[in-house]
């Protein structure tokens, strides 16, 4: 029986997407919703034995009619969020089943995640009791005023980007859920709160192709990510940029209208 629960954030606005008619993680992704999308490397892992999606209440009557036999399939725990992403994560905090050891985190906008991406960042989990997938800071950064005239140039070294599924033992994770009103109002992650308990978070190298949907174009851009993986199945080799290097090295068998209109 596996120890990990998996609450996937599905409760979002999609206010820069630019289709007023859907959010994005119902948008059509190769076939399958995006949010789909986003749980399938979780579906067949061995160590996963909950999986709780958290839906905007608004979206209830279209998630119902649209995939009401596909999650009763699956055995998907669907529920209400909240307003904001800490408020959706409490609620399916109180769903987790007691045999859960661990909890884990994903956007339901990150479609392109693989299973040897989830198999690393567990592991790790388990190992030093908090893990997020990352990469590193390879652009520079400026730091600027709000006239937007720079101030400074802020070192990109030990700088990471944060991505998705985060993943805690769970009794950490509940301690800073109770105390997240002390954070603050400007918590952006989950790992923050974790961090403010005085847990440290080991970075596992994610990769540039396990990016968050924004807007349409991001969309074009994660199918031919999609086709890629489908094609060309790796072993992930621990190298944070191992991935991206597979990506360039590849792009040539794509066509241009693969990731732009023409």
């Amino acid at each position: 029986m596996g120890q990990f629960a998996v609450i996937l954030a599905a409760a979002g606005r999609s206010t820069r997407f630019g289709d007023p008619k859907q959010k994005k993680i119902y948008a059509e992704l190769e076939g399958r919703a995006v949010w789909l999308r986003a749980l399938d490397p979780f579906l067949t892992h061995g160590e996963v034995e909950q999986i709780i999606v958290a839906i905007a209440p608004e979206d209830r009557e279209l998630f119902d009619r649209r995939y009401h036999d596909k999650a009763a399939f699956l055995n998907l725990d669907v529920i209400d969020g909240g307003a904001e992403r800490s408020d959706t994560v409490a609620r399916a905090l109180e769903r987790v089943r007691p045999v859960c050891q661990f909890v884990a985190i994903h956007d339901a906008a990150r479609p392109c995640l693989t299973e040897n991406m989830v198999s690393a960042v567990f592991s790790a989990a388990r190992d030093h009791g908090a893990a997020l997938l990352a990469t590193p800071v390879s652009d520079t950064i400026k730091q600027t005023g709000d006239d937007r005239f720079t101030t400074e140039t802020v070192p990109r070294r030990n700088l990471y980007l944060a991505q998705t599924p985060q993943v805690f033992r769970r009794d950490w994770l509940e301690a800073a859920y109770a105390r997240r009103a002390q954070a603050g109002a400007d918590v952006t992650d989950d790992t923050q709160l974790v961090e403010a308990l005085g847990h440290r978070c080991v970075i596992v190298p994610g990769s540039p192709l396990n990016l968050k949907l924004t807007t349409q174009e991001d969309l074009k851009l994660a199918a031919a990510i999609l086709r890629l993986q489908s094609s060309s199945p790796r072993e992930t080799s621990g190298h944070p940029f191992a991935d991206e290097a597979a990506m360039w090295s590849d792009l040539p068998k794509l066509k241009a209208s693969d990731l732009f209109d023409s």
